[in-house]
């Protein structure tokens, strides 16, 4: 039986018809855009002209299904309010992306990953039905039945088909804790040997494997951390407070133990931007005693980054210190998993950023009609190999980001939109579904009321 959220129904319906009324009074000659107080992004954009559309009334879970494992959700619902809903009746999304203000729309329309993606494949995969607000401003109910062209092709499309405005996902069981197990490596061969192994066996010594996802902080030093689900009561750690879960699986050799509340695991990597907040100075002793708990999340580095954006101010103190600029290289590449050792030797001789996050992901559908704007082969074990942070600027505009592009692409790999891209019209359009895209795009937004995706992803508009 679905348990409704107190009134969320009736909300969302106002949401939607608010949505629908802030559609048509945008001009018709204008760019429709959504209005957003947070972003996940990290590429620059033009200034909007004028009032983007009004979201306000479309941030909450609807209802969860405990019987069906399902629960219906508001598009800019973001996963912690998602996982504060599911979690009292035992449930977790299949995928839950790293951090709290990522909303549910988002994941599936910009793509998302996490520990699970190695058994559950990436969030819009365990979407059953999402409702979309077209270019054309219509509101379509899509799904693998029922206007299957853009329930396939929305994924990776960055808004630029329509908006979800509810989606009805899978949920699946959890325990209330997660006991972690942490591999020490001496070699990269070794790590992403052992990292196939428990992607193909589903296992550890044995025991099934929940979760896994590793860490890389030089050739010689690397991790997994292997998650299991267990509902064994005990101590559990807290990273939350002074501790810094990244630091916490560094050892020397062989396994270490942890464990951690589902909900504390889930949002591991939030407290401290994986290790970003260590560019604010929040990995201080002193500073982090300083720093309000509340504030140490995701949300807040994301706008201590804005601002810095703004003002320049990284640049500015790299020019007093008799410096140059620096490239933002903030990127998320997916390597088949053959290649992925090939791809670390690359990176660690060639861009000076560690530590790098390492995420397996096999998509759910073996056989069936593929997501064909982020066209990963049914089958195969991808890598994610996840990097943030800055290098010194080159000789041409992106010079790193543009060498790590042509890295991927000799890998037979593919680059995450999210954040600034490169590439020349063609390649982009062979890479990102091209000829999918402009039919749907013919068939949803035949007056191009939103942008293209190149003009999105790459032009920064």
């Amino acid at each position: 039986m679905s348990v409704p959220r107190t009134d969320a129904r009736t909300a969302h319906d106002a949401g939607v018809e608010r949505l629908l009324e802030s559609y048509l009074a945008v001009p018709p000659t204008a760019t429709v855009r959504l209005a957003k107080p947070t972003s996940n992004l990290f590429r620059s954009r033009t200034a909007a002209d004028g009032a983007g559309l009004d979201t306000s009334g479309l941030t909450n879970v609807i209802a969860v299904d405990p019987a069906a494992r399902t629960a219906d959700v508001a598009g800019m619902c973001t996963y912690e309010d998602l996982v504060a809903a599911t979690l009292p009746h035992g449930l977790a999304p299949l995928v839950v992306p790293q951090l709290k203000t990522i909303t549910l729309g988002g994941a599936v329309t910009g793509l998302g990953i996490e520990s699970t993606s190695f058994r559950n494949g990436l969030p819009h995969e365990s979407v059953l039905e999402l409702d979309i607000l077209t270019g054309a401003g219509e509101l379509v109910t899509a799904s693998p039945s029922e206007h299957a062209d853009l329930y396939r092709a929305f994924p990776n499309s960055y808004g630029t088909l329509g908006y979800a405005v509810r989606l009805r996902i899978e949920l699946e069981p959890v325990e209330p804790f997660v006991a972690l197990t942490h591999l020490r490596f001496h070699a990269l061969d070794d790590l992403v040997a052992a990292m196939d192994d428990i992607v193909e066996t589903g296992q550890l010594d044995g025991v099934p494997v929940d979760y896994l996802d590793g860490v890389v902080f030089s050739a010689d030093e690397s991790y997994l951390c292997v998650g299991m689900q267990t509902a064994a009561s005990g101590p559990v750690s807290d990273y939350t407070g002074r501790q810094i879960f990244y630091r916490s699986i560094q050892h020397d050799d062989g396994a270490t133990h942890d464990r951690l509340t589902i909900h504390d695991y889930l949002w591991r990597w939030d407290t401290d931007w994986f290790w970003c907040s260590k560019a604010f100075g929040a990995q201080h002793p002193l500073v982090r005693r300083l720093w309000p708990g509340r504030l140490r999340r995701s949300s807040t580095y994301w706008k201590l980054m804005k601002l810095e954006r703004r003002f320049d101010l990284g640049d500015r103190l790299e020019k007093l210190r008799g410096r140059p600029p620096r490239e933002r290289v903030i990127q998320d590449v997916e390597v088949p998993v053959e290649r992925c050792v090939e791809f670390l030797d690359w990176f660690l001789a060639n861009v000076p950023i560690e530590p790098i996050w390492l995420c397996p992901l096999r998509l759910r559908d073996d056989g069936g009609s593929g997501w064909p704007l982020y066209p990963l082969r049914p089958g195969q074990t991808y890598v994610n190999v996840g990097f943030w942070s800055t290098v010194p600027v080159g000789q041409a505009e992106g010079e790193t980001n543009r060498q790590i592009e042509r890295k991927v692409g000799e890998l037979d790999g593919h680059k995450s939109l999210y954040s600034d891209s490169y590439y020349p019209p063609e390649e982009f359009d062979r890479l990102y579904g091209g000829d999918a895209y402009r039919a749907a795009k013919a068939t949803y937004d035949p007056d191009s009321r939103l942008l293209d995706l190149y003009e999105k992803a790459v032009q920064r508009r």
